[in-house]
């Protein structure tokens, strides 16, 4: 069984899916391997890691390292870096270490920079982030709209696997109508035949964002920064159900309660599902993408 784990790579075209179904081995096996790796006091700095990059998503390993000395752990720069790759963070640039790329994938061009982003489903974004629990952590995939922040789909997973990212991306496409663009990091799972094929078989044009730049996917990065700050880190999840039954609770009161400023205080389902903007006063320069 141990070696057969050690076959599997996450950044194969072929799918942890199908690679644990030749070799006849659990997905679940796979992942509570990754997962069981850490000891207690060690989920408890990944966690406080993943708080520090929430609220600084610009800090880089050394600034991370030295914001944990100062707030009483000790750890060494060299663990920083293992741990920040374990969390899913990139340690020279502010994008998530979820953007692990395939060389033998094609990169596509961002799209979005001086783009007007005037209505509902011109741009659609796709992202993975860090989900912690108690004694372990999970991964959050989401669709959004970036014109009215609605969320369109979204999945939990035990890993940074493709199969959970096609599913919530067919799931969108089989609820709403298509996007005219779809943006994501240059993340294996984004870049795969499996999942870009999908995108161009609904003639829907692909926008990647630039090599450390996260704020090029800012509207998903706010999302993140508000289900960390309003939900996750509110509560103590212990298992993945738990972390689902809460992400899902969250989502329906983001979508259909919680108001926006941006969107002149409606709700992200009002302005999704009422594409007239002269109706809905919005700022127009909020859509304005200029980055």
């Amino acid at each position: 069984m141990e070696n057969k784990l050690q076959i599997i790579d996450s950044a194969s075209d072929v799918s942890v899916r199908e690679q644990c179904k030749i070799l006849k081995v659990s997905r679940s096996s796979v992942y509570y391997k990754r997962a069981s790796d850490f000891t207690d006091d060690e989920i408890k700095i990944l966690h406080k890691m993943d708080e520090i990059f929430t609220q600084t998503p610009f800090y880089g390993h050394r600034r991370i390292w030295k914001e944990l000395q100062g707030r009483g752990y000790s750890i060494g720069r060299d663990k920083v870096i293992k741990f920040m790759k374990a969390l899913g963070l990139e340690a020279f640039y502010p994008k998530k270490k979820t953007t692990i790329k395939n060389k033998n994938h094609k990169i596509y061009p961002y799209l979005l920079k001086g783009l007007n982003i005037n209505k509902p489903n011109k741009v659609w974004s796709c992202d993975i982030t860090y989900i912690r629990m108690n004694r372990g952590f999970c991964y959050l995939i989401a669709i959004i709209d970036w014109f009215s922040r609605y969320l369109l789909s979204h999945r939990i997973s035990n890993s940074l696997d493709t199969d959970s990212c096609i599913d919530s991306l067919n799931e969108a496409l089989i609820k709403y109508p298509k996007p005219e663009i779809f943006n994501t990091d240059q993340g294996c799972q984004f870049t795969s035949t499996a999942f870009t094929e999908i995108l161009k078989n609904n003639s829907i044009q692909i926008s990647m964002d630039s090599k450390g730049r996260a704020i090029d996917n800012v509207i998903i990065e706010r999302f993140w920064r508000s289900i960390k700050y309003e939900n996750i880190y509110l509560n103590e999840y212990n298992s993945i159900p738990e972390v689902t039954q809460g992400v899902n609770g969250y989502i329906d009161f983001y979508n259909l309660r919680r108001p926006h400023q941006s969107l002149n205080y409606k709700t992200p389902k009002e302005i999704y599902l009422n594409i007239n903007l002269k109706n809905q006063n919005i700022r127009k320069e909020e859509f304005l993408v200029t980055i």
